[in-house]
């Protein structure tokens, strides 16, 4: 069984990685020296802490699997394990992208199953 992982990311910058065929992260990735990622279970926390109210936001889903030894579950918020990715992020590795949407409160919508 495949272990999904999950990535949020301004639509703009994963455009550029398509174009230049690596990604590398976000601003925020690349001051930290590792990709953030959340499970399923973390993902509607991390948009609302982190990326609260913002616009043009992608999730994109990413095979654990597929990143190897670069790939490490390090305790972060209240002690859970986060998955945190050194070294960038091969696009094979992306089994879907997904624009978040914001509701009319503000809250970014998540694809089904990540509510």
């Amino acid at each position: 069984m495949t272990r999904m992982i999950y990535h949020m990311c301004p639509a703009e910058r994963w455009r550029e990685a398509v174009r230049g065929g690596t990604y590398r992260g976000t601003a925020d990735d690349l001051r930290d020296g590792f990709i953030h990622f959340s499970t399923a279970q973390q993902v509607a926390e991390t948009a609302a802490r982190h990326y609260a109210g913002l616009t043009d936001l992608l999730l994109l889903e990413v095979s654990a699997d597929a990143l190897g030894q670069d790939l490490r579950w390090e305790p972060s918020r209240g002690g859970a394990l986060f998955p945190h990715l050194y070294g960038s992020l091969p696009l094979s590795a992306v089994t879907r992208v997904e624009p978040l949407e914001l509701d009319a409160n503000g809250v970014h919508v998540l694809p089904a199953g990540l509510e």
